[in-house]
């Protein structure tokens, strides 16, 4: 194998080492941002749906007030609004999804179900966190999941959520007796949940380190070949010609005129130290013929 052969195979193994590690860090470091950047839309929906719950308290609710006697309407329930249009909004965008769980909810569509159950006995754990998030399914069903505290802040609540006999007939009627009930002030009783398919994440990730081994790839190939030319320049040439008047003056063939190769560098050096052993060499010879 040839010096250059030698040379370019440990170049571009360095550099398909280099691309391989750069590539596996940025992945992970992209990934990282793309959940980050998820995690910020995410939140963008629990704050829109917060928004839908505030004005379903303080602008549906008292105008529906006089008729809850009469017929329970649930546009007057933030929890039924919020998700209503978050409904409305999955059309446009159904990878995202939305719930109001809860652990005695009086929608009986509003149970937690297990996993949901774990988040929310998490966060009714240690009330100090404002969010826990994680990642359920496996595969391509995979998503990022965050779940907000939902927790009992306001006595009004309670009207509806204390006991059956305080609580609107027409609810009652509706859902019953059973659920619902028994909810403390200050208490988590359920949590937002929000998840976004991890796909999106991949995804980002994944285009981001394309255009980046891309990137790395061109650099490398030009390096490759801005290289083999100087290679070729300062190297090669000026050793394969050294090394073909070598092979002539060991035959005893001294009619070559010298090679100096201009500069002050190794190989320039070693062109002096040549010509230098050639005349030293042609000298003795003569001598012996003498």
């Amino acid at each position: 194998m040839g010096l250059r052969a030698k040379f370019n195979a440990v170049l571009i193994g360095a550099c398909l080492i280099g691309i391989a590690a750069a590539s596996s860090l940025s992945y992970w470091v992209v990934q990282r941002s793309a959940i980050n950047e998820v995690e910020q839309e995410i939140r963008l929906l629990r704050a829109n749906a917060l928004a839908v719950r505030h004005f379903t308290v303080t602008g549906v609710a008292p105008l529906l007030e006089d008729e809850t006697d009469i017929l329970f309407l649930p546009l007057s329930v933030p929890s039924y609004t919020a998700q209503t249009v978050f409904a409305r909004f999955r059309e446009s965008f159904p990878e995202y999804r939305y719930k109001e769980a809860a652990l005695n909810p009086t929608n009986p569509d509003d149970l937690a179900e297990p996993w949901e159950a774990e988040l929310i006995n998490d966060l009714r754990a240690d009330p100090s966190l404002d969010r826990v998030s994680t990642i359920i399914g496996e595969g391509a069903d995979r998503y990022f999941t965050i779940a907000f505290p939902m927790q009992i802040t306001s006595e009004g609540c309670l009207i509806c959520h204390s006991t059956p006999d305080v609580a609107p007939a027409a609810m009652v009627d509706l859902y019953g007796p059973v659920n619902g009930f028994g909810w403390q002030l200050n208490e988590i009783i359920g949590a937002q949940i929000i998840s976004a398919p991890m796909s999106l994440v991949d995804e980002r990730a994944r285009q981001t380190v394309i255009v980046l081994v891309l990137g790395l790839s061109g650099a490398f190939l030009l390096v490759l070949i801005v290289t083999n030319l100087l290679l070729s320049r300062i190297v090669l040439r000026p050793v394969s010609r050294m090394s073909d008047m070598a092979e002539k003056v060991s035959l005893g063939d001294f009619s070559l005129d010298e090679y100096v190769k201009p500069g002050r560098d190794e190989i320039s050096s070693l062109s002096v130290s040549f010509n230098r052993m050639r005349r030293s060499l042609e000298s003795a010879m003569k001598l012996l013929d003498d």
